[in-house]
This record gives C-alpha cells, sequence and structure tokens, in this order.
C-alpha cells in the first residue's frame, strides 16, 4: 500500500509553529506521525504529545517516531479529549500545536474502512475509531429518511438531498444496504443525470463520515480551548479540508482576535473582553502546486495559524 500517510504542508507548519528550544507541542492528529516527525527532526529540544483515534495510526506513528521516544508520549484519544491527556502528562501551557483535520491517506485506500466511494465492495464503516458503535452502515440502515436528508443537506451541501435519500430509503425496505458501491449507486439514481458525474457520492459519503465519527461536535470549543493552552507566542496551526470544519476554525480565530464587543454607541466598554489571539497572515495558506502534482489530495487544504498574545 505504500507510505502510511502523505502529510499536507508539513514545511508550512513547521514553519508557522516558530519551534521553541525545549518547547512542549501536540500533534492532536497523528496519523502515520509526519507532522510530528518533522518538529523533532527541526526542534531537537522540543517534547511531542501525540492523539489519535485509530490504532494503525498509532502503531504507524510508534514505529515511525522510534528514534525519538525518549521525547515523545502518544494517546489513542479523541484529541478533544486534550485536556485530559495534558494533565496526565502535567503539561499546563503548550508552545504549539497542530491539528489536521482530513482523512488519512492509509483510511482512503483502506478498502476495508469503507471510506471511499470508489471502492465498491468495501463495507460501509467509516470509522477512525473502530471501538465506536456506530458504522456508516447504521446509519444509512438506520437513520429516517428525514433523517438523511438533514444529514445530507447540512454535513455534505448536498442539493439533492431529498431525492437521494428517498432512494436509499426505498432500497432499504427491500433489503440492507451494506457496501460503499450499493449506497454510490444508489447516490448516483437520486442525482439527474445532467447533474452526475465521477465524484457525485463525494458530498454524501462526506457527511456520513463526519457524522460517524462527530467530526464536528466540540470543534469550536477545543479549538478555543487549545488557544488558550498557549504559552504568550506560541502557535496553533489546523488544517482543514472542507468548508465546513473551515468556518468553525474562522470562527474560533475570529472570536478570540476580536476586542470590546460592546455596541459602538456605548461611551466606555464594559465588557471587559481583550484579545487573546493574532491570526497569521490575512488569508489561510495553500499547498504549492509541486506539492498538489506529488499529492492532489492537498489541493482543498487550508492552512489557518494562529499567535497566543500576552495575557
Amino acid at each position: 500500500m505504500g507510505e502510511y500517510h502523505r502529510p499536507i504542508m508539513v514545511d508550512e507548519v513547521v514553519r508557522g509553529l516558530c519551534l521553541r528550544r525545549g518547547g512542549v507541542y501536540l500533534d492532536c492528529t497523528l496519523g502515520g506521525g509526519g507532522h510530528s516527525r518533522a518538529i523533532l527532526e527541526a526542534e531537537a529540544g522540543a517534547r511531542l504529545i501525540g492523539t489519535d483515534k485509530d490504532d494503525e495510526a498509532i502503531a504507524e506513528a510508534t514505529k515511525r517516531l522510534e528514534p525519538f521516544s525518549d521525547r515523545v508520549s502518544l494517546h489513542r484519544t479523541d484529541f478533544k479529549n486534550f485536556a485530559r491527556v495534558l494533565g496526565e502528562e502535567g503539561v499546563d501551557k503548550l508552545d504549539g500545536f497542530v491539528i489536521d483535520l482530513g482523512v488519512s491517506s492509509h483510511q482512503i485506500d483502506d478498502e476495508a474502512r469503507g471510506f471511499a466511494y470508489r471502492k465498491k465492495d468495501a463495507p460501509l464503516d467509516m470509522r477512525m475509531d473502530r471501538r465506536n458503535a456506530l458504522t456508516a452502515e447504521e446509519v444509512v440502515n438506520g437513520y429516517s429518511e428525514e433523517r438523511l436528508v438533514r444529514l445530507f443537506r447540512e454535513y455534505g451541501e448536498e442539493a439533492f438531498a431529498a431525492p437521494i435519500a428517498r432512494k436509499i430509503a426505498l432500497a432499504r425496505g427491500k433489503g440492507r444496504i451494506r457496501t460503499t458501491g450499493e449506497l454510490e449507486a444508489l447516490v448516483e439514481e437520486g442525482i439527474p443525470p445532467r447533474y452526475r458525474s465521477a465524484a457525485c457520492a463525494r458530498k454524501v459519503f462526506q457527511a456520513i463520515r463526519i457524522e460517524v465519527n462527530g467530526e464536528l461536535d466540540g470543534l469550536y470549543e477545543c479549538i478555543v480551548g487549545l488557544l488558550r493552552r498557549l504559552r504568550p507566542e506560541g502557535r496553533g496551526c489546523v488544517l482543514t479540508f472542507h468548508s465546513l470544519e473551515d468556518r468553525i476554525v474562522k470562527q474560533a480565530f475570529r472570536d478570540l482576535s476580536t476586542d470590546c464587543t460592546c455596541p459602538k454607541n456605548f461611551p466606555v466598554c464594559v465588557c471587559g473582553k481583550k484579545r487573546e489571539i493574532e491570526p497569521v497572515g490575512r488569508k489561510p495558506l495553500t499547498a504549492s502546486e509541486e506539492e498538489i502534482a506529488e499529492n492532489p489530495r492537498s489541493k482543498s487544504a487550508k492552512l489557518r495559524i494562529a499567535r497566543r498574545l500576552e495575557a
């Protein structure tokens, strides 16, 4: 299967973190450990704490980071549990963190995981953490038609959510839908011929994956919490791959980089709100043309960076 996972915009992330000697860094989404290794190689005194829900990612990262084992500790958990992880590590403040919100190359390419609609006979799974009970098969076969419509609209931004959900509801009345190929065919049937394409199932698969893994649940609160855990001048780097998660990240950055929110007609500030961070750059960074040519999955990536201000 080749490389377990090709990390996105590694150089940009390392530069964005402005690494400090002896600094403590949190890689919230280890994948194969690519970002973590780059951090450890770039700064010999750095300490790295890593989290991931996927047992295979933890195993791969453990191997990849073995040369730095004296400076690394890994936890199999959702990064949204960062407060517990940092408590276990005896860490109060961070010098930086990175969150890569994309699905790993390994998860996409492993047919048994059921993430990709191009893998026709894959089981409908899509779990990043296979300890969880909810699978894509349960969503497709167990959610009401109305709930599927909402899911496809909200998490997939799918214009044909209703007819697609109708096709699914009719099909599962005849037998359980079990494979990615079956689901892709039903999605295609629900889309008018003139709007069909080779990737017409992408939005529905995205919506189901987000639901199965609770990807957007608590994301805003987590990013705000992590930014507040940074030491002054510490940096937070967040990679997003679709508009839903990018909006959440952008809102968190905006809220913490805004001063007084009192009505403009107030003579003096009574809210007491102070800027806590400063976004680095007016716009998010994107992958270079060279990286996109080598790794097309980087094309949709946006990297947002924030710097913690003095308390």
